[in-house]
């Protein structure tokens, strides 16, 4: 059976881009399968088609979906991008989409963003005599390979 998928590239990207605005085009490639560079011209179409305008947020782009136009195609021309998006974006049990940054943390083998938190001190027992508790200092162990 050959390999082939219903939508086009131009249909996944803009489902990349539904599902995260701030999207790198690197990433974008990479869940699609195709180089950034086709990416960057499949953004170039879809902006030319008014399918979607591309904004500068810092040193990102931000992606807005024109989700009122309507699909190029005679026999889809009756459906909107909205709802093309409702369809395509709908999936029982999908995860929320990991940023670039939970990516590469988690490719790291980096279980969590945030360190461990400290283990609260022991507040003396007034009822305990200083001789019954232990004089020795908690030691907070670091994980070898940790960010932070």
């Amino acid at each position: 059976m050959g390999k082939w998928t219903l939508f086009s590239n131009h249909g996944h990207v803009l489902v990349c881009l539904a599902r995260d605005s701030e999207a790198r085009l690197r990433d974008v490639a990479a869940d699609v399968g195709i180089t950034e560079r086709a990416v960057q011209k499949i953004v170039r179409d879809l902006q030319d088609g008014d399918m979607i305008s591309v904004s500068k947020n810092g040193r990102r782009n931000s992606y807005r979906i024109h989700k009122k136009q309507n699909l190029r195609h005679e026999l889809e021309a009756h459906c909107t991008l909205k709802d093309f998006l409702g369809v395509a974006r709908k999936s029982p049990g999908r995860k929320r989409q990991e940023k670039p940054v939970e990516k590469t943390i988690r490719a790291m083998g980096i279980e969590a963003l945030n360190p461990p938190a400290k283990p609260e001190a022991k507040k003396p027992d007034p009822g305990k005599s200083k001789s019954t508790e232990s004089t020795k200092p908690e030691t907070i162990e670091r994980q070898q390979g940790s960010l932070f």
